[in-house]
């Protein structure tokens, strides 16, 4: 079900957010819609799972798309595994709505689960893509207000280089079948907005000042055209002093996480990701 189908059930035309069927249902996990600083929500519970750790998503899809259903499956996997609670919601989309306005919805998350009592220590932010980058820029952000820091980042194919800057635009080029330069160039230009910037650190976090962070673990591609993006934000962050942890994954594109239940390699990488984030949660099993 696509973001179209939640707001008009009855539309029958091409749901362009399929891809959330790459993922397999998994067992054992129940969701219940719930409204997240008046943003539709999904809360995603495994069961036996820790009610007051909990991972807070934010999808992916280039602030153009995706939804709670794009993106249920790939957290209750990951919950499952970690042992605690997933929260979902929809932040508003480009080009309808432009930077800040997903950075301020994903602030209103946060702040929403810090105001029902889950000490920020026991929340990680978990993100693919557009997604991984805005769990950099929501702690900048939160950093800036006085709200205290998640416990843990964990970033997925993070897509953080607005002007589509790294060099592994040209080499892997003939690798990635989608993210090319000129086509991530216009989906950056969609979220920007025309008096965009594509230096503004709190839409591209390789700008930003990144010390005093959540430690960080970032999983990327070896084939896809945004390895660069991973590599130079892990970087910049060690830079700044912030623990990281970057994974890079022969022969893997874009977000192959996305394949949970279907393939080993991406069962393995969500695997690598509960063990990190669970001992910094306290939610070991």
């Amino acid at each position: 079900m696509s973001r179209r189908s939640w707001i008009d059930p009855a539309f029958e035309g091409k749901d362009d957010e399929a891809w959330g069927d790459l993922t397999a249902e998994p067992r054992g996990v129940d969701y219940t819609e719930v409204d997240v600083a008046g943003m539709p929500g999904m809360w995603v519970t495994p069961k036996g799972a820790a009610a007051d750790r909990v991972l807070l998503c934010i999808h992916g899809g280039g602030f153009l798309s995706g939804s709670l259903y794009t993106h249920r499956k790939l957290l209750g996997h990951l919950a499952k595994r970690a042992g605690v609670r997933g929260l979902l919601f929809e932040y508003r989309l480009a080009p309808v709505a432009t930077h800040p306005a997903q950075l301020d919805d994903v602030t209103a998350a946060y702040r929403w689960l810090l105001d029902r009592g889950i000490e920020p220590g026991h929340i990680a932010v978990v993100g693919d893509s557009a997604g991984g980058g805005a769990c950099i820029t929501v702690q900048l952000r939160a950093r800036e207000l006085g709200l205290p820091l998640p416990g843990a980042a964990l970033l997925l194919s993070p897509w953080v280089a607005m002007e589509t800057s790294g060099d592994s635009y040209r080499t892997n080029g003939e690798l990635d079948p989608f993210f090319q330069r000129d086509a991530v160039a216009t989906i950056a230009s969609a979220f920007l907005g025309e008096t965009g910037d594509p230096r503004d650190p709190m839409a591209n976090p390789l700008y930003a000042e990144l010390t005093g962070l959540a430690p960080t673990y970032i999983q990327v591609g070896g084939d896809e055209t945004l390895l660069d993006d991973a590599r130079r934000l892990a970087d910049r962050a060690r830079r700044a002093g912030v623990e990281v942890q970057l994974e890079v994954f022969p022969g893997m594109l874009h977000t192959f996480q996305m394949a949970a239940g279907r393939a080993p390699e991406a069962d393995d990488a969500l695997d690598r990701l509960a063990a990190w984030v669970r001992p910094i949660l306290h939610a070991e099993r």
